[in-house]
């Protein structure tokens, strides 16, 4: 609660903005591979890892890392940390984009965070993160269709417009084809989303396989758009 409290009004408000530590040079999808660790010292958490490809890098006020507080375990060992941007022990690098996104590494070399830093319990981080990914992938296909539309609005807008052979390119039967296509793919993958996002907001269930789903088919759909 007492996290809650001292974090979740500024995100709210889109005043504070977050990372999610969850990403390292050997272990992107395989959250399990982490080599990122965190012992106890004292009342305190320290923290030593790499991480890298972390959205907000630049920009956060704070990060939710994940480390293995018990190697031994392998995936039960791995836990969740609140680190405030200026720990001591923690270094940030942006990684260039060819878009303006900000993203980048987080360096932790003995980063030092307090006892109440903790997010949850030690050994609950898989879950944590698993169950963040599921919102995650449901946003990104999201965002996939926004890229669709886009694309499939820009494409009616061409054909429209240009002409060959004496007539409009969309008075081609193969042009009409394509649009068709094009919008079947953006429909079916705006279900596909809003199926993930209804059942995880109505049921509170667990919604992977929905959620990847939405996120395959939809990246994918965008793509071919």
């Amino acid at each position: 609660e007492a996290q809650r409290k001292r974090y979740l009004p500024g995100v709210l408000t889109g005043e504070r903005i977050g990372g999610f530590g969850l990403t390292e040079p050997e272990a992107g999808s395989d959250v399990a591979s982490l080599r990122t660790t965190a012992r106890r010292d004292g009342s305190d958490w320290v923290l030593d890892g790499e991480k890298t490809l972390i959205s907000n890098v630049p920009i956060a006020e704070h990060y939710v890392v994940f480390a293995n507080a018990d190697p031994s375990k392998g995936r039960k060992g791995i836990s969740a940390f609140v680190v405030d941007r200026g720990a001591p022990g923690l270094s940030l690098e942006p990684i260039p984009m060819s878009i303006p996104h900000p993203i980048g590494r987080l360096w932790l070399a003995g980063c030092r965070v307090p006892a109440d830093a903790l997010l949850g319990e030690v050994g609950a981080g898989f879950r944590l993160a698993m169950e963040t990914l599921d919102a995650f992938r449901i946003s990104v296909g999201a965002a996939a269709n926004g890229m669709a539309q886009t694309a499939l609005a820009a494409s009616i807008e061409h054909v429209s417009r240009r002409a060959q052979f004496g007539a409009p390119l969309s008075d081609q039967q193969i042009v009409k084809a394509y649009l068709a296509e094009m919008a079947t793919e953006l429909d079916a993958a705006r279900l596909l989303v809003a199926r993930a996002a209804h059942l995880r907001d109505t049921t509170g269930a667990r919604v992977s396989t929905e959620a990847a789903m939405a996120k395959m088919y939809a990246t994918e759909a965008a793509q071919r758009i």
